[in-house]
């Protein structure tokens, strides 16, 4: 009689800070969040005896609770961490979004957690991992070993402030991950092999085409490729819902926001004493209508309230319509809440040339009494600002990059560019200007697209160097504006979206909708 044995992986990826099965800027009950989660960890643990739990990474940021959490409690426990403590995962990943608040609110984070955080590709001065562990080894009551190793998307110093991240080296997670997978193979002789991967595919499963440009960020279809002995690798990042196999490696993608988990099996076969995988799949569900674990709910519910009471407090009025009714009506022509935001990185940092972008489809705009809800829901990350010296050339470069989010369909009518909708999702990465007049000619090949360039009623010099304000995020290059990096700074503003926002309608009360129509975009 063969002996098997079968070993259960659950997953979270790119939680981004949902805890609660709510929709802060609705106010509305959601199917998602780690209080659901908790509830499907228990049943699962129920059903197996042979349970492994993990947190691919991006746990930390992206909610209206974690902002609030940031600004007003942080002197308790992150609550993110304590609900993962009460999960019981076994391993958690750095992701990228992990250092939007500073390296303080992450390091109080690792000290709170009672499970490891892996991340074998970020290190420090002396090379050795910078939080901690590269890898685990579980061993499950029948004696087989498991391996899991950590990496993260080394392309994090091309998006975050400086400050967040300084003292950490970011090495190649593919390179990194071979060595580390060569050294678990030769010395831990594990019978499976799982490597976390803060990052995703950068081409399609099935094809091996590009899915994306090929800059570093995404590198899991070059580890199934290139690296030998890896069994099972977890991605996320992209927010994408996936799952296949790559040169015999199963891959696994579990969406965002806690809407969805990562559910894979493992089954092994004993033959002449070893261990041996027999066979592997993997599935992605969603959390659903499960009840919310009692524990976790009333672990939150004093913070759950205190983030309600602040997100509820009105704060400024609109003197017209500042709403959003159509996203991609809102960036072809010039729209109130597009110029509000310039207006307030204009008074904030006293540049004279304003970069933003509507950061989503779920941007609804301000509605005529404005709460801290509507902020927070319309402006969802934890963005500063910077003001670079620019040349004329760096600013037409940038225009031409953002030009190519447009595209002409089939009756030359002007649409969304698909790189900019697929794989992932990123309307974030096409900048509106503000102080400079500008024409975008859809119907022009990309890079020969934008016409009439001027400032302050003259052309726009090449050789001249303007003052400009934008997002942390875009000031290091992040989005491919590769015009950006290394540009001096003159100016840091520290404060954060959110809070700048709060700030100038502390001082406007009431803001006029109105729009200067600097920009126009044509096409045939």
């Amino acid at each position: 009689m063969v002996n098997t044995s079968t070993l259960k992986i659950i997953y979270t990826s790119d939680v981004h800070g949902n805890a609660m099965p709510i929709t802060y800027g609705t106010n509305k009950h959601s199917d998602l969040g780690l209080a659901k989660y908790a509830t499907i960890v228990k049943k699962i643990r129920e059903q197996y005896e042979n349970v492994l739990v993990l947190d691919n990474g991006d746990l930390i940021q992206g909610t209206p609770l974690m902002t609030h959490y940031v600004k007003a409690h942080s002197d308790k426990e992150n609550p993110m961490i304590g609900i993962m403590n009460r999960i019981g995962i076994d391993a958690g990943v750095i992701g990228n979004h992990e250092f939007n608040f500073g390296k303080e609110i992450l390091a109080d984070a690792i000290s709170e957690s009672t499970y490891p955080w892996l991340s074998a590709n970020l290190v420090n001065e002396q090379g050795d991992p910078y939080f901690g562990k590269p890898y685990i080894m579980k061993t499950l009551p029948n004696g087989v070993r498991v391996a899991v190793v950590g990496v993260t998307t080394h392309y994090i110093p091309n998006w975050e402030s400086p400050g967040n991240i300084e003292g950490i080296h970011f090495k190649d997670a593919l390179m990194t991950l071979q060595y580390w997978v060569d050294h678990i193979r030769k010395e831990e002789k594990p019978d499976l092999l799982i490597a976390s991967y803060h990052g995703g595919l950068e081409r399609d499963m099935e094809t091996g085409e590009p899915t994306e440009s090929l800059t570093g960020e995404n590198q899991g279809y070059a580890m199934c490729l290139e690296i030998e002995g890896i069994d099972v690798l977890l991605t996320g990042h992209q927010h994408r819902v996936l799952t296949g196999t790559v040169n015999g490696v199963l891959v696994a993608q579990p969406g965002n926001n806690g809407i969805m988990y990562g559910d894979i099996d493992i089954q092994f076969e004993q033959k002449e004493s070893k261990w041996v995988i027999k066979e592997k799949e993997a599935a992605i569900y969603p959390v659903g209508d499960v009840p919310a674990d009692k524990e976790i709910l009333q672990y939150m519910e004093e913070l759950e309230n205190s983030t309600q009471n602040w997100l509820d407090q009105p704060i400024g009025y609109i003197d017209g319509d500042m709403r959003i009714s159509d996203p991609f009506q809102a960036r072809v022509s010039k729209h109130p809440f597009v110029q509000f935001i310039q207006q307030v990185q204009m008074e904030a940092s006293g540049a004279n040339i304003s970069v933003t972008a509507l950061l989503n489809n779920e941007a609804k705009g301000f509605n005529q009494t404005i709460t801290m809800r509507d902020v927070v829901s319309n402006y969802i990350y934890p963005n500063t600002l910077v003001v670079l010296e620019l040349s004329g050339m760096d600013i037409k470069q940038a225009l031409e990059k953002t030009a190519e989010y447009f595209v002409l369909d089939d009756q030359n009518n002007i649409s969304v560019n698909p790189t900019y909708i697929t794989p992932k999702a990123q309307h974030y990465n096409y900048d509106m200007w503000e102080g400079i007049n500008y024409t975008i000619d859809v119907a022009k090949p990309i890079g020969e697209r934008i016409m009439h360039v001027s400032f302050q009623g003259e052309a726009l010099n090449d050789h001249e160097t303007y003052h400009v304000v934008m997002n942390n995020y875009r000031a290091t290059g992040g989005g491919n504006y590769h015009m950006f990096r290394n540009k001096p700074v003159v100016k840091e503003i520290q404060k954060d979206m959110v809070e700048l926002i709060h700030a100038y309608f502390e001082k406007h009360k009431t803001v006029k909708a109105e729009v200067i129509p600097n920009f126009h975009i044509r096409g045939v």
